[in-house]
């Protein structure tokens, strides 16, 4: 059950990370705010991943082209679901985008059952389908938002497709390094793939918009902190990815949205609806049934 605490231990993580980020945006702007969570979060993962190699000095990696490939397709996806997300948000709004955004809940367990052979129990895929449902109604966009939006969500749709791309690669990823030593093979991951999103993103953000990147260099000293949760966020996804199946994961990573919600409850005051707390208690009783099935 290592896979559990991993993923609850990554949620209140991400939520920290997420309000460091959003200090970001207006300098930086969205994409300029992507990349401080790769860029500033590397020299944390190097620092994860030496301290884990020296705690296993018994680990054999093998980078073989599988890991290599899986490693690759997952960083290249999350920065194309991250693009997507935001040209939904540009097109139709936050609700829209958001809600299309968790079709990566089911994709990614479907994908793994049926491409890698993912297996879960009955009640397993009953709490998943629960958490699903509880998603739609939390994120369900209204009638008004949710007018004339078609395209944005395609573009909504396809983050979530590719989110559930990038959870089944790095869960392949940490198999395929060294199974014996899955914290081992999901650290290494990840600093593989933090180098590939941080050189894709400086890359890309030096044609379309270097102001961005003159902005995160001003603002080092909170990115860094940014990063730093960020990483350890991601050393938590990345090490349950290894040990559970994509699906599973996802499903108990929703725990995320509560404590975001108690988060905006406390320091900004926000109230949540009747349909809210309904998604909400629906969305913990999938959560046991998928953790405990």
């Amino acid at each position: 059950m290592l896979w559990i605490l991993l993923t609850a231990a990554a949620a209140p993580v991400q939520v920290a990370r997420n309000a460091l980020q959003r200090g970001l945006v207006g300098d930086a702007g969205p994409w300029g705010a992507t990349l401080v969570r790769f860029l500033f979060g590397l020299p944390f993962s190097l620092a994860i991943f030496a301290a884990v190699a020296l705690a296993t000095p018994e680990a054999v990696p093998n980078p073989s082209s599988r890991f290599l490939t899986a490693v690759a397709a997952g960083a290249l996806s999350q920065v194309g679901a991250t693009a997507a997300l935001l040209m939904a948000m540009r097109t139709s709004g936050f609700a829209v985008a958001s809600f299309m955004q968790q079709s990566s809940l089911p994709l990614g367990a479907l994908m793994g059952f049926f491409v890698f052979g993912d297996r879960m129990s009955v009640v397993q895929w009953t709490g998943l389908a629960a958490t699903t449902v509880a998603l739609l109604a939390l994120s369900w966009p209204s009638r008004t938002q949710a007018t004339g939006k078609a395209a944005g969500s395609l573009y909504g749709l396809a983050s979530g497709l590719a989110f559930a791309v990038a959870l089944n690669a790095y869960r392949q990823a940490g198999l395929a390094l060294e199974p014996a030593h899955p914290i081992y093979s999901a650290t290494a991951a990840l600093c593989l793939a933090q180098a590939l999103q941080s050189l894709v993103m400086v890359l890309l953000l030096a044609v379309i918009r270097p102001g961005a990147l003159r902005a995160v260099g001003a603002s080092w000293r909170t990115s860094l902190g940014a990063g730093f949760f960020g990483t350890a966020a991601s050393a938590c996804w990345f090490s349950a990815l290894a040990l559970a199946p994509a699906g599973q994961v996802r499903a108990i990573g929703v725990i995320e949205g509560p404590i975001a919600a108690a988060a905006g409850r406390r320091l900004f005051k926000e109230r949540l609806s009747i349909r809210q707390w309904a998604g909400g208690a629906l969305a913990a009783l999938g959560v046991v049934m998928t953790a405990l099935g």
